[in-house]
């Protein structure tokens, strides 16, 4: 299992915010908002061997912070937030190691499969994750797009796992209920992932303790690695960083 660090964007900072509360600028509920900036974080990771993370533009007005954040670390980000078929290549040449996908293949709630083919033959399933962030409603797990607040048809089942598996080489998964509030893991969503996901899921969404973190291993099946922003004591948080950092370092950066 890997440790996958943030860098979450808004208004061109950095920032923790409540998944939930992500509607417009006068309705977010911030957690942290740092005195560094994107950059300081990704050099910050480069240094101790935490691969794989990601920089998350949420909103407008966050492209010359996530460019340099990427500058900071070449091909040791993955980049979400706005990509489509016409900018994709363009971030992977400016550092990102993969883009991360949701909104532009998900229109008006329903899923484009002839979105997703075109972005795999673009840049290929090995630089695709597709965000499958998803909230609860009426017993199911539902992808929900556009900053976490539109609901789409699509349920996270065995059924869409397997379909989507095919066009990308992971599955970022924020559990938006939880997310931001160290309130406990969604324990029932990592049991679903891991039983059913035929590619490795980032999981994000209540990390409060290294127990919650033990729990998505033993939950995991191999498949899971983890993210944690809020929980952190370098986002506000009681988490140890460092502690982290020790655990999961790649140590080949």
């Amino acid at each position: 299992m890997e440790f996958r660090p943030c860098i979450d964007l808004h208004n061109g900072k950095v920032k923790q915010i409540v998944g939930a509360t992500l509607c417009d600028d006068t309705a977010v509920e911030t957690n942290f908002e740092s005195t560094h900036d994107a950059a300081y974080y990704a050099r910050m990771y480069r240094r101790d061997g935490l691969s794989g993370g990601h920089v998350i533009k949420l909103g407008n007005g966050n492209e010359d912070a996530a460019r340099r954040a990427l500058a900071a670390w070449p091909g040791g980000l993955q980049l979400g937030g706005g990509v489509n078929a016409d900018n994709a290549a363009a971030w992977l040449d400016a550092g990102a190691s993969q883009v991360i996908v949701t909104s532009y293949v998900f229109i008006d709630g329903v899923l484009k499969m002839e979105r997703l083919e075109e972005l795999r033959h673009l840049i290929g399933c090995n630089h695709l994750v597709l965000d499958l962030s998803c909230r609860y409603d009426r017993g199911h797990y539902y992808i929900v797009t556009d900053r976490w607040q539109k609901f789409t048809s699509h349920r996270i089942d065995a059924e869409t796992l397997m379909c989507l598996g095919d066009y990308c080489c992971e599955f970022l998964v924020h559990a938006v209920d939880v997310e931001g509030k160290q309130a406990g893991i969604d324990t029932e969503l990592i049991s679903l992932l891991a039983i059913h996901s035929p590619v490795p899921c980032i999981y994000a969404g209540g990390i409060h303790t290294l127990d919650d973190i033990r729990v998505i291993e033993e939950m995991g099946r191999g498949k899971m690695h983890f993210t944690a922003g809020s929980a952190l004591d370098i986002f506000g948080g009681d988490l140890s960083y460092i502690t982290l950092a020790e655990l999961y370092s790649s140590q080949g950066s």
